[in-house]
């Protein structure tokens, strides 16, 4: 991007005029939009989004300004939930994994790349073995011992090590359950990404389960992390084809590949301000 832009994200109650007044008071201001995505629940009475990009380098207003105009005379007539981003403004993407390293280094070839609108700034692990890996790319590695029994500790010192430099947190199979408190620090700003068979084949070994069963499909979920395990909004997920003729390996296979291209998309589009929360599910914006 040559230009300054802003990427405007609205949830409001749907009802005539909503654009008008959006695009009114940016023309009012000078600003330019270049880009308009909108979706409604119901054509009467639902709920209305939008994600709107806009260039702002004629703007007669400092963005600061320009927000807390667009609160006063757009934002509270129509009781808008919404938020302002600068894409110019690389996010910060602190990642938490165990010992499998796909959707990690999934992550970190995307950022490496440019392919990732953000930068890593840190990993965090619960074991010591992917710190070669992590630290070839440049990113600092922190190994903070979790479990059980010393979860507080582990927890107090990771928010020390995040604070202020984290927009994003990434459970890339992250093996440790978060507690509600650090969950809380983050509001929808933690994804994670797990296989797609629960709420079957819960516990360990799930992919041997679902070979048992016989399943047809594998897949994968991310979604944003709440105090409930693995109930999140969802972000994205996909699915992959099994036959008979495939083992319980290949299934471990297909289901590492799913996951670590399910989260690259998921954490992308959270860093291109494509996803907005509603209750438990998500709009997400392409």
């Amino acid at each position: 991007m040559t230009d300054p832009r802003a990427i405007l994200l609205v949830r409001c109650p749907d009802r005539p005029g909503i654009i008008a007044a959006i695009s009114g008071f940016l023309f009012r201001h000078g600003a330019n939009i270049i880009d308009f995505d909108q979706h409604s629940t119901d054509d009467d009475g639902g709920v209305y989004f939008t994600r709107l990009e806009f260039q702002t380098g004629a703007i007669d207003l400092p963005l600061p300004d320009l927000e807390r105009a667009f609160e006063l005379d757009v934002a509270r007539p129509f009781a808008m939930s919404w938020r302002l981003a600068q894409p110019g403004r690389r996010k910060q993407v602190a990642v938490l994994v165990s010992r499998h390293d796909h959707a990690l280094l999934e992550l970190l070839w995307n950022w490496r790349r440019g392919d990732l609108p953000a930068d890593v700034s840190m990993v965090i692990s619960n074991h010591p073995d992917l710190g070669g890996a992590v630290e070839g790319f440049g990113v600092p590695f922190f190994h903070v011992p979790n479990g059980r029994e010393g979860r507080a500790a582990a927890e107090a010192r990771m928010v020390e090590l995040l604070d202020g430099k984290a927009d994003l947190v990434v459970l890339a199979r992250y093996m440790q359950i978060v507690s509600g408190a650090f969950v809380a620090r983050f509001p929808e700003r933690i994804i994670n990404i797990h296989h797609s068979f629960l709420p079957a084949f819960v516990g360990a070994d799930p992919y041997r389960q679902a070979y048992d069963r016989g399943v047809k499909i594998v897949g994968a979920t991310a979604h944003y992390v709440t105090e409930v395990l693995d109930a999140g909004p969802i972000i994205e997920q996909d699915v992959g084809r099994v036959t008979h003729r495939d083992e319980v390996d290949d299934l471990k296979h297909l289901g590492r590949d799913l996951e670590r291209r399910v989260l690259a998309r998921a954490v992308r589009w959270h860093c291109e301000d494509r996803v907005i929360v509603h209750g438990n599910k998500t709009v997400v914006f392409s």
